[in-house]
């Protein structure tokens, strides 16, 4: 019986380029993929030559494949149905890249495409947001997937890295403000708990000083 995977890692930790190995690992036995993407992040469209808008999943190690984009309304279920490989028959395999940003009715959908239509869905994503809160997606993940996997990175000093640390243009680590603020190594760093908190306290020492 097929499974909703919830793989999970901070900032840093190849979620992407796992995904996107993964994906290659299906396609090379034979099996086709739908790769997947919630429009929320779009930090790597782009226009191809005739003019379309490409939504695609790009790691830091320079792997990307195009994706299919997913709206905040838009149902997972339906979405499914209505796409085809390219045999005209339904994909083998659902993966699905920043996962976090999925509504938590959309993941119950993958969960009900895992268990009532027999395909594995795969969703690779962060766990929580730059202030340790966990994103609504991601939540319902924890909640309900068959297979929870931690994906491991490391901080600077050497501990794991837990946190999605969120930096302003300086560099000074920020703990106010939206929870979706779409950016990469120039926003962010994964760092350990410990790390976090030294962050915060060295800013702040540095505003009470002036």
């Amino acid at each position: 019986m097929a499974k909703l995977y919830f793989k999970f890692g901070a900032m840093g930790s190849s979620k992407t380029a796992q995904a996107l190995m993964t994906r290659f690992n299906y396609v090379e036995k034979g099996m086709s993929v739908l790769l997947m993407k919630p429009a929320t992040d779009n930090r790597d469209d782009h226009y191809d030559e005739e003019g379309n808008l490409r939504t695609v999943a790009k790691s830091r190690m320079g792997l990307q494949e195009d994706a299919v984009p997913v709206t905040d309304d838009q149902s997972i279920v339906e979405l499914y149905h209505s796409l085809r490989d390219d045999k005209g028959e339904k994909y083998d395999v659902i993966i699905c890249d920043e996962c976090q940003f999925l509504t938590p009715h959309q993941v119950d959908e993958m969960k009900d495409l895992a268990d009532l239509e027999d395909v594995p869905v795969l969703c690779f994503g962060l766990r929580s947001d730059f202030m340790t809160l966990m994103f609504p997606g991601s939540k319902r993940l924890f909640e309900i997937a068959d297979s929870i996997t931690e994906i491991k990175s490391v901080c600077s000093c050497g501990r794991k890295a837990t946190i999605n640390a969120r930096l302003d243009a300086n560099g000074t680590i920020v703990t106010e403000g939206s929870q979706v603020l779409i950016g990469g190594n120039d926003r962010y760093v994964g760092v350990c708990y410990k790390c976090y908190r030294r962050m915060i306290a060295e800013r702040d020492a540095a505003a009470a000083q002036g």
